[in-house]
């Protein structure tokens, strides 16, 4: 029965580190996330702020020689 039991901790102990691992890893992405999300605001909030002249349309541009 004791044997039992301190398998059952040992299980117990790793379960929580491996829980703790992965919250780590869960909040690691969770920053890498928030900070992709706000350099693709700020991308999006630069492009817009370019004049039409600067991004161009495909009507101005000329097909390559080979068509």
């Amino acid at each position: 029965m004791e044997a039992r039991l301190e398998k059952l901790e040992l299980l117990f102990m790793e379960q929580e580190q491996t829980l703790e691992a992965l919250s780590h890893q869960v909040y690691l992405q969770h920053q890498e996330i928030r900070t992709a999300l706000l350099e693709i605001e700020r991308l999006n909030e630069k492009l817009k702020s370019l004049s039409p002249s600067a991004v161009g349309s495909q009507a101005d541009e000329t097909p390559p020689p080979h068509y």
